[in-house]
């Protein structure tokens, strides 16, 4: 059973990128923070794919270009998920960190 730091990137531009899989037969309840590292706004867009489908379609977007302020950070808090679920995000600029934290439990 982890828990803490479980994912973390730093963001390509326009780019769809996998946070974290929670693993086999494990239940996770995750935190996510978007730190905007640039002096301008951005937009950023994060989904929690069902592993059973295994493919980003829009009913997985939990934020949809949501507008970040310059040197802020947006988080979402409390989210559980199933075994081979996954965490994916996209900015629409670099310079963007992306961390899941939370915790793992085998099921």
């Amino acid at each position: 059973m982890a828990s803490g730091r479980l994912g973390a990137a730093d963001l390509v531009s326009a780019t769809n990128t996998l946070i974290y899989t929670v693993p086999a037969t494990t239940l996770s309840v995750v935190n996510i923070s978007v730190c905007n590292r640039n002096t301008t706004e951005i937009k950023v867009r994060i989904a929690h794919v069902d592993g059973a489908i295994g493919t980003l379609i829009n009913e997985d977007y939990i934020e949809y270009d949501t507008v970040i302020q310059p040197n802020s950070v947006l988080e979402r808090t409390g989210i559980v998920m199933k075994a081979t679920h996954t965490i994916i995000a996209y900015s629409d600029t670099n310079n963007v960190s992306v961390q899941v934290h939370g915790i793992e439990r085998v099921v």
